[in-house]
Order: C-alpha cells, then sequence, then structure tokens
C-alpha cells in the first residue's frame, strides 16, 4: 500500500513552515519512503511576532490566533501544492502546527493551527492535535518523532534532533526510548539578537569565543536537568529560564555562543551515555562494547562546530555522529508528521508510551475532512 501524504512542522526556531510530500510504502507492517518534494516557507516578520508573542494573548485573541495560524498554514499547503503540482495526488495532510503551551504535569499541550481550517482551505484529509491523547494518558507528549525514527529509520540505534530543543531517541529490542535534552537553536538564534544575522553560520561565530566556566556550570545545575526521563521541554524553559541567565552574565556574543554549545555537548554527551549504559547494562561511565552511530537531523546540524563538540563528548561512550544528506536532515521531523497522519488514518498507534511515559500507547490526532462526500 502506498500513502502519499504531506508533513507540516512548525519548529520552535521560527524558521518556518517545513512542508514534506512524501510516499509512504507499507508492505507487511514494514515501511520505506520516499521524500518526493520538500520546502520550508519563511515565516514573515509579523508571523514570527504573532507566534513568539502567542503564550501573552488573552484566551480570545489565542483563539483567534489559532484560527488564523490554520487558514494561513492551509494557504501554504495549497502554495506548495501549485509549486510542485501535486492537484489531485495528495491522499491526506498531517500537521504538527506550532506549539506554544506545553505543560504534561496538568495534563495539557496546545499548538496553534486549527486543523479544522487547514481541511477548509486544502479541502483534504487533515489530521492535527497529534500529542494531546498521550497527555490525557498522563505522558510527556514529546517527542513525537521516535515512531518514524523506529519504522523509517531501522539503521540507526541513537537519533539527535538538532532543533530548537535538542531530543534524543535511543532504539533498543522492545523498548524505544526518547526525550529532550536541552534547549538549542532557538537560544543561539536569540544570542545574535542585534547582530544582524539570524543563526550562526557553520558556528563560525561560536568557534572564536571563550568557554566561561562559571555560567557552563550553572547552566549545567538547572533542575531539569537531574529529572528522570522521560520528560520533556516547554519553550519557556529556553526563553524564560536560559536565555535570562546567559544574558545576566552580560558575555561577548562570542563567549555567550561558545559557552552555550558547550553546555549544549556536554548535555548530549551526558544523556547519550546514560541512555546507552542503560540499554547495554553497563555503568553509566562505561563505553559501549562497539562503536554506535548516532543520527544528527534539524537544523543544528549544519552547525559544524556544535557538532565537532558533541562529537567529541560523545567519543568517551565510543559513538560517532552522522549527518545524513542535507534533504532529511532538514526535513526528518515533517516526514515523520506525515507517517504519524498515515498511522492516525489506519488506527494504529503513533505515540509510543516507552517514550513519553504514558499509561499506554495511543493513536493520537484529530481527523478532519476537508473534502466534499
Amino acid at each position: 500500500m502506498v500513502y502519499k501524504a504531506i508533513g507540516l512542522m512548525s519548529g520552535s526556531s521560527l524558521d518556518g513552515l517545513d512542508i514534506a510530500y512524501v510516499h509512504l510504502h507499507e508492505t507487511g507492517g514494514g515501511w520505506n519512503y520516499e521524500l518526493l518534494h520538500t520546502d520550508c516557507y519563511a515565516y514573515p516578520a509579523d508571523w514570527m511576532e504573532k507566534l513568539a508573542n502567542a503564550t501573552h494573548l488573552s484566551a480570545l485573541d489565542y483563539q483567534l490566533l489559532h484560527t488564523a495560524y490554520g487558514h494561513y498554514t492551509g494557504e501554504l499547503v495549497n502554495k506548495f501544492i501549485h509549486d510542485h503540482s501535486l492537484h489531485h495526488q495528495v491522499h491526506l495532510v498531517a500537521s504538527h502546527g506550532h506549539t506554544s503551551f506545553h505543560v504534561p504535569t496538568q495534563r495539557m499541550t496546545a499548538q496553534l493551527g486549527d486543523g479544522a481550517a487547514i481541511a477548509a482551505e486544502t479541502g483534504l484529509p487533515v489530521v492535527s492535535d497529534l500529542r494531546s491523547l498521550d497527555i490525557a494518558f498522563g505522558g510527556q507528549g514529546a517527542p513525537i518523532v521516535p515512531v518514524g525514527e523506529k519504522l523509517l529509520l531501522p539503521g540507526y540505534k541513537l537519533f539527535l534532533n538538532l532543533g530548537g530543543i535538542a531530543n534524543l531517541s535511543f532504539n533498543q529490542p522492545g523498548q524505544y526510548t526518547a526525550f529532550d535534552v536541552c534547549p538549542a537553536n532557538r537560544i543561539l538564534n536569540q544570542l545574535l539578537q542585534g547582530t544582524g544575522k539570524a543563526f550562526d553560520d557553520e558556528g563560525k561565530i561560536a568557534s572564536g569565543g571563550t568557554v566561561q566556566p562559571a555560567l557552563l556550570n550553572e547552566l549545567n545545575q538547572l533542575a531539569y536537568y537531574g529529572l528522570a526521563f522521560p520528560k520533556s521541554l516547554s519553550n519557556d524553559f529556553g526563553t524564560d529560564t536560559v536565555f535570562p541567565l546567559v544574558k545576566h552574565y552580560a558575555l561577548s556574543v562570542q563567549d555567550a555562543l561558545r559557552t552555550y554549545v558547550e553546555h549544549i555537548a556536554q548535555q548530549v554527551g551526558m544523556a547519550a551515555g546514560k541512555l546507552l549504559a542503560a540499554g547495554i547494562g553497563e555503568t553509566e561511565a562505561g563505553p559501549a562494547p562497539a562503536e554506535t552511530q548516532l543520527l544528527i537531523t534539524g537544523g543544528g546540524a549544519f552547525n559544524r562546530f556544535m557538532v565537532e563538540r558533541i562529537g567529541n563528548q560523545l567519543m568517551k561512550h565510543n559513538i560517532t555522529p552522522v549527518v545524513p544528506d542535507k534533504q532529511l536532515v532538514n526535513y526528518k521531523e515533517a516526514l515523520v508528521m506525515a507517517l504519524i497522519g498515515v498511522l492516525r488514518w489506519r488506527e494504529e498507534y503513533n505515540v509510543y508510551s516507552s517514550v513519553t511515559g504514558a499509561a499506554r500507547s495511543s493513536i493520537n490526532g484529530a481527523l478532519w475532512l476537508g473534502g466534499e462526500a
């Protein structure tokens, strides 16, 4: 069976809406994919501001934004279909939405982007609200990408996504474990405000800075890092806790970036070591008996300096970082959203309780039928 689906992803880095058109092939319970067309439609300044400030709105204004962003997303899907001549070829659209609130301890998560509005704009079946049922079952609602890693990328044991938030996944026999590690690109990009640069190209600015031990130590002592997994982060941990802490030190941009890159590298290294040690039954400090490859995707995979520093931390655990082709780096999450939508359509589990800590695995997503009967 072949499913022709569009996956949509809007990450916390606010760089734009990632769209992927994929063919997902299922044969005897096994899956493979063709990533055929991809685009990232950058958000104009007004939409960046709206999404960044969504959590400060009144209830009514928030709901109005939820609806407006859904229609805007649908318009971008229609543009994508037109740009790639995909008329009458798409079976369904799966939209992650843009995360605004995420409070799993109170069984609540919210992603902007009304699925009904997307369905109305496109005239296509739309699957949205991909985390809420897991949250209702007591899970973290995150990460949800591991289902795609398990089914579509079975050749790797460890996966690292370096987006606005860094998250790590471990595929071991009989169980899949994953969690959010630390804020990543969102903080690095914020530290560049006022410089005229949207991001640190290949980490060139950070590489010229000096690590500030006092800040690095304070960052590493934040309570979240001592919590056991499963665990997940909301965007405001980075914007309201981490970023002000870094700014408090009044460092040069180079030193702030260099120190935060080292923080990311150390946290990823420690988290990967813990996961691997738990999986092979060794002590946390013990190396793996054989080389393990870790697949890195997300925008941070293009930050060569950060990948180098992460690799340095992984060496002690005999883990080798691997950066795949550019298309998979950029659009893995959109690809997986398409798969999650297809699994919802098939009424099959698309979020794993072993990842999120929920009472059970579940079939997540609200289905909106935008076409005529």
